[in-house]
């Protein structure tokens, strides 16, 4: 995992050859104004999602990882706490599915706190549970950039 500001992402651009298409995006594209949805960037390799959600208890909240992905998540507007955990040191809640690229998995792990402008990359080996409130659930503005693993 890793969690930084995007103004220094040309730091991390170099460690997949998706990562430099996902920081541009992230970078150029009008996010703020987007709609919800779906972008390709580099067809069915590397594209992005754009969402629009109100952040949940923790309680609310899952552990998921993926197989086929690398997940570059940056927070537009709003603030959320983010979980990270490994995962091999979760259990698998309910089996991978191929068609949603998704494990669901329980166990505990840590949590770091996303603002606009952060961007944190999981990779398969990192269980994340996004969307966590802190405090109050709040408005999150968030676009996810999946990156193929090479």
């Amino acid at each position: 995992m890793l969690i930084d500001q995007l103004r220094y992402a040309d730091k991390y651009a170099n460690l997949h050859p998706g990562f430099a298409q996902a920081f541009d995006f992230l970078s150029s594209a009008p996010l703020a104004t987007l709609a919800a949805g779906r972008y390709p960037i580099d067809g069915d390799n590397v594209f992005a999602s754009v969402q629009d959600y109100t952040t949940k208890e923790l309680e609310q909240g899952f552990w998921e990882a993926h197989r086929r992905f690398i997940d570059v998540q940056f927070v537009v507007s709003g603030t959320e706490r983010i979980g990270y955990a490994p995962l091999d040191s979760l259990t698998m809640t309910q089996p991978y599915d191929e068609t949603r690229d998704l494990v669901m998995l329980a166990g505990k792990g840590d949590f770091v706190t996303a603002t606009a402008g952060t961007f944190a990359v999981f990779y398969p080996h990192d269980a994340h549970m996004p969307g966590i409130a802190l405090g109050a659930p709040s408005p999150v503005r968030k676009v996810v950039v999946k990156v193929a693993v090479q």
